[in-house]
């Protein structure tokens, strides 16, 4: 009974006291408003009040205060949200950003040779729906929020959450605390035109500033007494600052939003509003200065801030701990497709289900999907399974199947040209795509290509290609017996080359594309110049099979920092029309491998190395491999080399090897100086000659400059053996 009654007064007399504690203690929100780059500020609003000890008990946000509000909720603390703006390359926000070790053969071909692409529909250029679709952002939030990713009620994150979008077609506010997080921030950020609007729960949602910047009375329902709010709208500009597309609809979204911030600024216990007035939307590059100016905001109310902390215990938000990006993928489920098959898109993403992958594979793979331009919409989810994660893809087929696609190129061996192209997607069956090129110039040329892509399964396809040009190179290219040139350095010959190719192709080992097919070829080869000798030198139809490897992890084809590459290639010829009489079976081995490596922060170093040889009866010389020139598309054995003229080294064998210094002086300009050497005769590697100093050298040091028809380059280049220099231009995309 003692016992009790000593009980019974311990119990009645802490809990009055715990009660008033709890009750004493205030539920704390944080109102985050949306402003594009100005929202970093929020992050060093988040340091001080880490600094002062405060414990946030639910955050709301809006566009880029629900990103910042949103990693905050999920467990990362203010430092680390500081250390992931730290990293990211804001440049790729505003673009549809894909890495080109990403894209296919084929989409690499495409990005690299067009510099203007147009959807073409129903008679009609369509206009696209927004500058960007957001993928980089999408796969961005994904990563950022993947040890979440499971979760789908707001409240369960280790801070209750919300954020605000806008139903763009009934022109309503949208509260989503429920659902894929990554999904949400997307959603919540997805700036009308810039950004697509993202379809969640069949909505078409749109950034939720365009209703609703400062979402103060969704927290309030919450339960938060207390409200701490961060305001990094912008204000009305005048006529001057109105200069560009983006600050005047920026301006047209706050026309509404800034008499009801003066409101919600009333009902807000402590508002914060850094001066970032010298900022734009668009300010990524400055985003240190504005999170001082965030930082420089809440100490200006800090004494406001101070009340609110525990001093006895002070909170302190633990560093989120990163759990590893494995994932297990137990099944890939893609439904609701009309046009593509599964092995065509897991062939995209190159793992199917039962993969164990990390989430940069994962990344990669939607990075490749989006890539090929079939779909308007490429959004993903990763639901818990017993084993591991099934991967869901919400994938909306792009209506558009037709492009007109231009470009522009001159160089020394082709000349100028403009190229015409139109591409049609699912013309004949699923996974299909047919391109055709007309290139117009100093050489009409064609290209036509249909492939039907069935990703890890076999790939079938079709390749047309017509390519002339008329030059003089050397005369060892020709069938005429050398005492009839003897006085000739070079010849000036037409020279024509028509190619058909029926090709299958696969990817091996998820990186490489391998392939093999039949080809046919038809030459014409002649000069005008030859008076006393046959005029035509070949007018032969020749049959071959084929067999290619290729990879390619460059990161840019024409000046790569970072990655390698490898191609191989073996041609048997069978047969021939044999114009000349001369012609016996043989085959054509050739090999291309190269790296690139950052060597300071803005040079890179290239190495590359070549090898060709025939094996069998001796080639006709027309197959031959020849060097010099710079600029090109390679046609046949016709290989480029510094220090000689186009065409003017040849020889049924070759060695060649490159390395080149890149210094990137400001952005997208390039100052480079390259060396190459080759030794390059008939059967030198049937000896041990091939090992030997190389014969031939030469040197070239350029200027070059990335540009939207691609690159323009110009290079002076010499060799020690001739004493000759050539100054070369190249100009846009090569074709």
């Amino acid at each position: 009974m003692k016992n009790f009654i000593v009980f019974f007064f311990l119990v009645f007399t802490f809990l009055p006291s715990f009660s008033q504690d709890t009750i004493k203690r205030p539920k704390i929100g944080l109102v985050l408003s949306g402003g594009g780059a100005k929202g970093f500020a929020h992050i060093g609003v988040l340091k001080v009040l880490e600094e002062a000890g405060i414990k946030i008990d639910f955050i709301g946000g809006t566009s880029m205060g629900a990103v910042v509000g949103g990693l905050y909720a999920s467990g990362y603390n203010a430092t680390q949200i500081d250390s992931i703006v730290t990293v990211t390359n804001f440049d790729n926000l505003l673009i549809d950003y894909v890495p080109r070790s990403s894209k296919s053969f084929y989409e690499k071909r495409n990005d690299e040779l067009y510099a203007l692409i147009l959807p073409f529909n129903k008679f009609k250029i369509e206009i696209p729906q927004s500058l960007s679709k957001g993928m980089f952002n999408y796969n961005l939030f994904n990563r950022l929020t993947l040890h979440v990713r499971h979760l789908r009620d707001f409240n369960q994150l280790p801070i209750p959450f919300l954020c605000i979008a806008t139903d763009i077609e009934l022109g309503k506010e949208v509260v989503l605390n429920k659902g894929v997080l990554a999904q949400a921030l997307f959603a919540s950020s997805a700036l009308p035109s810039v950004f697509s609007p993202v379809v969640i729960d069949g909505k078409l949602l749109v950034d939720g500033g365009v209703i609703n910047n400062y979402p103060i009375e969704e927290i309030r329902k919450l339960g938060a007494d207390i409200i701490i709010g961060v305001d990094v709208q912008s204000g009305l500009r005048d006529r001057a600052q109105l200069k560009d597309a983006t600050k005047i609809l920026f301006q047209i979204t706050n026309l509404q939003m800034i008499e009801k911030m003066k409101m919600n600024s009333i009902k807000t216990d402590i508002y914060i509003k850094p001066d970032i007035k010298d900022f734009g939307v668009v300010s990524f590059e400055k985003a240190k200065e504005i999170i001082l100016r965030g930082e420089d905001a809440a100490f200006s109310v800090y004494e406001e801030i101070d009340k609110l902390s525990d001093k006895s215990n002070p909170y302190k938000k633990p560093k989120l701990k990163i759990e590893s990006d494995s994932l297990h993928i137990v099944n890939v489920v893609c439904d609701n497709l009309d046009n593509y098959s599964k092995a065509y898109i897991e062939g995209k993403l190159k793992f199917k289900s039962g993969a164990k992958i990390r989430y940069k594979d994962l990344e990669k793979g939607i990075n490749n999907l989006d890539a090929t331009h079939n779909f308007g919409t490429v959004t993903y989810s990763l639901e818990q399974n017993g084993l591991g994660d099934d991967l869901i893809l919400n994938l909306i087929e792009n209506p558009v199947k037709t492009y007109l696609k231009f470009g522009l190129h001159y160089d020394g061996l082709y000349k100028s040209a403009v190229l015409a192209n139109i591409t049609n997607k699912k013309m004949l069956f699923k996974n299909d795509v047919a391109s055709f090129d007309l290139i117009i110039g100093d050489n009409v040329r064609y290209n036509l290509d249909y492939y039907i892509d069935n990703g890890y399964n076999l790939s079938v396809g079709f390749k047309s290609q017509l390519n002339q040009f008329n030059k003089n190179v050397t005369k060892q290219i020709s069938n005429l017996p050398l005492t009839q040139l003897v006085d000739v350095n070079s010849i000036n010959i037409n020279f024509l080359d028509l190619t058909n190719q029926l090709y299958f192709q696969s990817i091996f080992a998820q990186k490489f594309l391998i392939g093999a097919g039949f080809e046919h070829k038809y030459l014409n080869i002649n000069s005008e110049t030859l008076a006393s000798a046959n005029p035509v030198f070949d007018i032969s139809n020749y049959g071959s099979v084929f067999a290619y490897m290729k990879y390619d992890s460059f990161d840019n084809q024409y000046f790569p920092t970072k990655g390698w590459y490898l191609t191989s290639d073996i041609h048997n010829y069978l047969f021939s029309s044999n114009y000349t009489g001369k012609f016996n079976p043989f085959s054509i081995v050739k090999a291309d491998a190269g790296f690139a490596v950052k060597i300071l922060k803005k040079a890179t170093f290239k190495f590359q190395t070549e090898a060709g040889f025939s094996i069998g009866d001796q080639s006709v010389p027309f197959f031959n491999f020849v060097l010099g020139g710079y600029g090109f598309i390679p046609i046949n054995n016709f290989r480029p080399f510094y220090g000689y003229d186009f065409l003017s080294l040849a020889g049924n064998s070759y060695l060649k090897s490159s390395a080149t210094v890149d210094y990137e002086i400001f952005k997208k300009n390039h100052l480079n100086f390259t060396a190459n050497y080759a030794n390059i005769e008939n059967n030198f590697f049937n000896s041990l000659d091939w090992i030997s100093l190389p014969k031939y050298s030469g040197y070239a040091v350029g200027y070059g400059m990335e540009t939207i028809i691609g690159p323009l380059e110009i290079k002076y280049t010499w060799s020690p053996e001739t004493n000759k220099g050539y100054t070369l231009f190249s100009i846009g995309f090569w074709f």
